[in-house]
């Protein structure tokens, strides 16, 4: 049996799909969630956690091939660091340094007739006249589930390491898809949760992702999707893209904007999985290993109708949480499922809630009932301190 190490800020839903897979997982993470898979070793990380840290932390630990998730991809050398002596299932530091470049990434998309939010480095590289006649936002390079990211005045200095990208009005989105040997196959759309207050998030900062059977309710002709999937496959020929990647976009009229690429596992595929019923990660594996891709096309066969989707529960104050294992025991809908006893501060993940609707539009709905679920465990717990495990 293949002996893999997986690495990053939340490993839970790659290792599982790595143990359905048939692989024996190592998982070193900032979190150690209690819903681990039983046959995953899990390895926890002294806070605060680092790439650079979780690549040391793997030096010693046997295995035979090492994958990289969220947060690596901002640090090039700590992926060449985790990768050492083993067989790295994934994207090289040098394409990650590409691909994570947004300059070159709209300047190849640019060329190739997609369309893509204007970016620059600093106000000065434009005239003033186009940065006056835009609305812009100001991102850092090293970017992450939404954070950091602000609007721009129009006159500050930029922080150290951001850049300014074009504000596209519409909604957010994005394909993940399986590439090897300049090919992409798409896996799925999804809308994305962004900022919204009753997941306890704000400004820009990514909340959940809904995979619909309609790949996109404003699209149901398809348009979207195949605009998506060119977008994919034009991004795996020209950066040498290999296994699962991700392209977030903002959809207006049926045209995805690209945002950013996120070459490795991202959030979604949890989506794609419960929807489809089949291990991305298998998928991933095969791609870096063989070059093989999976034989399907976007939209594929599904195994269900409607819509599923998980939203991220972030925490509104500090907090202490309780016994959390009646959630692994009780509740299927409840994932990431934090340590009992655990300290969250403000503004952390407390967990992960999934749902399932018959529309988008229910599928919300639902998350927002488990939410408010979850934070009124949380509130009962905090108001009796006896009762905390």
């Amino acid at each position: 049996m293949n002996r893999v190490l997986i690495a990053g800020v939340s490993t839970r839903a790659a290792a599982a799909s790595a143990v359905r897979a048939g692989l024996a997982v190592t998982a070193i993470d900032a979190f150690a969630d209690l819903d681990h898979h039983k046959t995953v070793r899990v390895v926890p990380m002294a806070h605060p956690y680092s790439a650079h840290a979780a690549a040391r932390a793997a030096r010693d630990l046997d295995c035979d091939s090492v994958v990289y998730l969220s947060n690596f991809e901002n640090h090039p050398s700590a992926i060449a660091q985790l990768t050492g002596r083993h067989a790295l299932w994934g994207n090289p530091p040098t394409t990650v340094r590409r691909v994570r470049d947004p300059m070159l990434l709209a300047e190849v998309l640019r060329r190739r007739g997609f369309a893509t939010p204007d970016v620059r480095l600093t106000p000065g590289t434009t005239s003033v006249g186009t940065i006056v006649s835009k609305r812009w936002l100001v991102k850092p390079l090293a970017s992450g589930g939404g954070l950091r990211i602000r609007p721009w005045d129009g006159f500050s200095p930029l922080p150290r390491a951001s850049y300014l990208q074009e504000f596209v009005e519409g909604s957010s989105g994005s394909v993940v898809f399986v590439a090897a040997n300049g090919r992409a196959v798409p896996l799925g759309i999804s809308r994305q949760l962004v900022g919204e207050p009753v997941f306890g998030a704000g400004g820009y900062q990514y909340c959940g992702s809904i995979f619909s059977a309609v790949d996109d309710p404003q699209s149901p002709d398809g348009t979207l999707a195949k605009a998506a999937g060119a977008l994919a496959q034009t991004v795996s020929e020209e950066f040498g893209l290999v296994g699962v990647n991700g392209i977030d976009f903002v959809a207006r009229a049926g045209i995805p904007y690209a945002v950013e690429v996120n070459p490795r596992w991202c959030a979604s595929m949890e989506m794609v999985e419960r929807a489809c019923g089949f291990s991305v990660f298998a998928a991933h594996a095969s791609a870096c290993i063989g070059g093989t891709l999976p034989a399907f096309g976007l939209p594929h066969e599904r195994r269900f109708d409607g819509a599923v989707g998980k939203a991220v529960v972030y925490a509104r104050s500090p907090i202490t949480v309780g016994d959390t294992r009646v959630w692994l025991t009780e509740d299927a809908n409840i994932g990431d499922i934090p340590q009992p006893g655990e300290d969250i501060p403000a503004g952390r993940p407390v967990c992960t809630v999934f749902a399932t609707g018959s529309d988008d539009t229910a599928c919300h709905h639902a998350l927002v009932e488990r939410a408010a679920g979850v934070y009124a465990q949380i509130k009962a717990w905090n108001e009796r301190p006896s009762d905390r495990a």
